[in-house]
Formats: structure tokens, C-alpha cells, sequence
């Protein structure tokens, strides 16, 4: 295990025992958890992106204002959801926001999950064409952000301002981001996807298809597959593969209030008519988890581990969390302090 982040998904509501009621409490609280993750050791902050919901929806200003308030931990996505974005825009973005970092950007991109909205996609421009699927145009888009932040040609000059005929790439550049880019996928035919494009692997804790195993096991299966694309397509760096996982340590009574009870099996169900398999929480005393974790063969196989936090319970909460992970079980999953 080489590297240990956090997600959140910056849900805020005005509820009882809320530590986070509005969107402003929202932003400015991941920016304050970045800051003390980097302080703890953790190597990573991200951020989910969904639209028409109260949860963090506009990436860029804020992995900005992370970058700004920290020196070495990635801040990322996981994920963009790329029916929702123009790529040269956002090209131009998170070009901005790498520089910003100086190189710490790690960009999750994929076809999204569902949504609140019908079509929510169509409603900020961007429908799908017909003869398309949501899935084809979230890859297409990608294609189309990935050529942009490589410097692609995307528009010609115009003779009357240049005095020359020639072309015109998105600027600013970042070098190196686009090796950084990850693809979120669910299933295992994505990831062999992923793999012979040449991105790196995302995977959340959710899985869009269920062949009966345990969850561990099956996105090992998908990390295999991903794998062996990225070999057989002769791509030379070595890929880099994430998981996610909801892990809670329970040390104090706070904790055993809020996760004492909670459920720790896989979850099946059906999702947009697909049955799709959910992953458990780990829930229990620190040294329990880490045995749980070091038979969990997804995070044995990845090299990076997501911990989605509750970020409703606050920095506070969230950063005494983070601190038994990188102390109390992160280490025997082979992790080291930075």
C-alpha cells in the first residue's frame, strides 16, 4: 500500500447533530480536513463531485483553495461526472489547478452515478446525441479532455490577428497530468477499458454487477483485468490502481454512538435496474480492522486506498479518524508515513 487518502462526499444539511449545515461550511471544512490530513501524514484528499444535490459539486475553485493551503498532499476527484463538462473548459481548469498544486492533481473521471436529476446533464447543455449512450459520450468527452491537456490541436488561428495559418492548443499546460488522470469504473469490462486507454483505475465501493462472490474478491478480479489490458496494450509506466473503503475505528463512545450497530456485509441490490454489489463498511476495534483489511484481496492488489469519511461530523471528528488509521492500521497494510 503505497498511499492512503481520504474521499468525501461534502454533504451538508441543516439536520440535529450536523457539524456541517450549509455549502460554505462545506468547502471551507474539506479545506481545513486537507490541511490536517497533510499534517497527519496522509498522502491524498478527494473529493466526489455530483450535481443537483447538497454535496460538493464544482471541483476546481476548491482542489484550488486546497492546493493553496497545503504543499504535499494529491488532492483529486473520485469522480467527475463527464456528461456534465465541456473538456476544453475543463481542460483549461484543471490545468490551472495542477500548476496551482504544483503537480499534486490525480483527476477521477467517469460516466458518473445516479442521480437526483433526469438527464441533469441536458439540463447545463450538454445532451446526449442520438445514436449515442450516456456511457459512449462520457468516454468521448474524455477522449476529447485527455487530446486537450496533451496539447492537441483544438482550434485554428485566425490570419487577420496572426498574420499565419496554423493551430492552437488549450493553454495553460501542466505537464505530466495526463498521467495522472484515473477512470472510475464498476465492472470488469470497464476496466480492461481503462486499462488499454492508458488511464490509471478508480474503484468505489460500489460495483455495477454481481457475480455472486464477495465484493474484495470481485474487484480484485477487476484490478487483474485492468491490469493485464494495460500490459497487453504496451503501455510503459507502471499504473497506478485505488480503492475505496468506509472504514470507522471505534475507540470511543462517540464513535460506538455513531457505528456501533452499523451493518458489515456486502449489500446487493438493484441500481438503474442493474444488480450491483455494494461494499460493507469495516466497523470495530483498529487491530480488528487491519486483519479484516489484510484479507480484503482489493486492497492487497490496489496501491492507493480511498477512506470515504462522514464529513457531517466535522474536522475535528474526521481528522481524529484519519489519525487511527495512519497510526493504528494503515501499517499493516505494508503503508509508511511520507
Amino acid at each position: 500500500m503505497r498511499s492512503i487518502g481520504f474521499l468525501t462526499f461534502g454533504h451538508w444539511q441543516s439536520i440535529p447533530g450536523s457539524r456541517v449545515r450549509t455549502a460554505a461550511d462545506a468547502l471551507l471544512q474539506t479545506v481545513e480536513l486537507a490541511e490536517a490530513a497533510e499534517e497527519l501524514g496522509v498522502d491524498g484528499a478527494y473529493v466526489r463531485v455530483h450535481h443537483f444535490a447538497r454535496q460538493l459539486a464544482s471541483p476546481f475553485p476548491l482542489l484550488a483553495a486546497m492546493a493553496a493551503r497545503t504543499s504535499r498532499i494529491e488532492l483529486g476527484t473520485g469522480v467527475i461526472d463527464m456528461r456534465y463538462e465541456n473538456p476544453l473548459a475543463m481542460a483549461e481548469q484543471a490545468a490551472a489547478t495542477d500548476l496551482i498544486s504544483a503537480g499534486r492533481l490525480q483527476l477521477g473521471v467517469s460516466r458518473g452515478s445516479p442521480s437526483e436529476a433526469l438527464r441533469g446533464y441536458e439540463s447545463f447543455g450538454y445532451p446526449v446525441p442520438e445514436g449515442s449512450s450516456e456511457a459512449e459520450e462520457a468516454r468521448a468527452r474524455t477522449e476529447l479532455f485527455r487530446a486537450a491537456i496533451d496539447r492537441a490541436p483544438m482550434a485554428r488561428t485566425d490570419p487577420r490577428m496572426t498574420g499565419v495559418e496554423g493551430t492552437l492548443a488549450i493553454t495553460p499546460h501542466a505537464p505530466g497530468l495526463g498521467e495522472r488522470i484515473w477512470w472510475g469504473s464498476g465492472t470488469r469490462d470497464t476496466a480492461r477499458w481503462t486499462g488499454e486507454q492508458g488511464m490509471n483505475l478508480m474503484s468505489s465501493t460500489l460495483l455495477s454487477e454481481d457475480t455472486g462472490v464477495p465484493f474484495g474478491d470481485l474487484q480484485a478480479e477487476q484490478i487483474d483485468i485492468f491490469r493485464k489490458a494495460w500490459a497487453d496494450a504496451g503501455w510503459s509506466r507502471t499504473p497506478r490502481v485505488s480503492v475505496s473503503r468506509s472504514i470507522m475505528p471505534i475507540t470511543t463512545d462517540e464513535d460506538r454512538h455513531y457505528f456501533g450497530g452499523r451493518p458489515d456485509d456486502d449489500q446487493v441490490g438493484l441500481l438503474e435496474g442493474v444488480r450491483s454489489r455494494f461494499g460493507r463498511s469495516y466497523t470495530g476495534e483498529p487491530d480488528a480492522i487491519a486483519a479484516e483489511l489484510v484479507a480484503d484481496a482489493a486492497v492487497q492488489a490496489a496501491d492507493t486506498l480511498l477512506v470515504t469519511v462522514p464529513n457531517m461530523l466535522g474536522v475535528e471528528y474526521n481528522a481524529r479518524l484519519l489519525a487511527t488509521i495512519v497510526r493504528d492500521i494503515a501499517p499493516a497494510l505494508g503503508w509508511q508515513r511520507s
